[in-house]
């Protein structure tokens, strides 16, 4: 069986593309963990697969209007709560709209309703409007960032399910960084093959989610 990649041996292939980045060479060896960061950003950026998808789960607060995301959020694809008591409890979306919208809908955060919809209020918390008037527990469905890989975090989705993307990709970051760019329409070529794979891949085992986030 194929030896499966880790944040180390990604960066020894790296080296030996490279033929840069040793112990002696000091300053490269120092920057190849930055730029295969910079790669898995760029992943997540780019691919929106089932990998750097995830799920958080919590309840409102009776009179509480904003709620903090989850770390490494990105972007939400849909966002529900429950109304009863299990197993009777039924799920019902919330539907997204600005924050604009919002504020014109429900302008008095104090009353309390049950909720319709929700909205960015910045980078980092949810707006639900009207604001809960119950504990009902949510579910959001959103686009993450994955932990990033270190020494102390060897492997993740792209480690384990899309290597070749992710050497193409960190090449990708190296290639400028170390003045080379004539390499980088060969790197750049098979970085967006994989990426076309990938999505290929992807999109045949999703269903679009954007239908079910519509108001009917």
């Amino acid at each position: 069986m194929p030896v499966a990649m880790t944040f180390n041996s990604l960066l020894a292939d790296l080296r030996t593309y490279l033929e840069r980045g040793t112990p002696s060479d000091v300053q490269v060896y120092n920057q190849l963990p930055s730029l295969v960061n910079l790669a898995e950003r760029d992943l997540a950026t780019k691919l929106k697969i089932l990998g750097n998808k995830n799920v958080a789960t919590s309840s409102f607060v009776a009179g509480t209007s904003v709620y903090l995301k989850p770390d490494r959020w990105r972007e939400t694809t849909s966002f529900n709560f429950g109304i009863g008591t299990s197993p009777l409890q039924t799920r019902n979306p919330l539907y997204p709209r600005s924050y604009e919208y919002c504020r014109f809908y429900w302008p008095n955060s104090e009353l309390q309703g049950q909720p319709e919809f929700y909205a960015d209020y910045d980078y980092q918390h949810w707006l639900i409007a009207p604001t809960p008037d119950q504990a009902y527990p949510f579910e959001v469905n959103y686009w993450q960032l994955l932990p990033l890989l270190d020494a102390s975090n060897q492997q993740n989705y792209w480690t384990d399910y899309a290597p070749q993307a992710l050497l193409y990709g960190a090449l990708m970051q190296c290639t400028p960084y170390l003045k080379n760019d004539e390499r980088i329409p060969t790197w750049g070529q098979f970085y967006t093959d994989q990426l076309k794979s990938l999505g290929f891949l992807d999109e045949k085992g999703q269903v679009d989610s954007s239908d079910k986030r519509k108001e009917t």
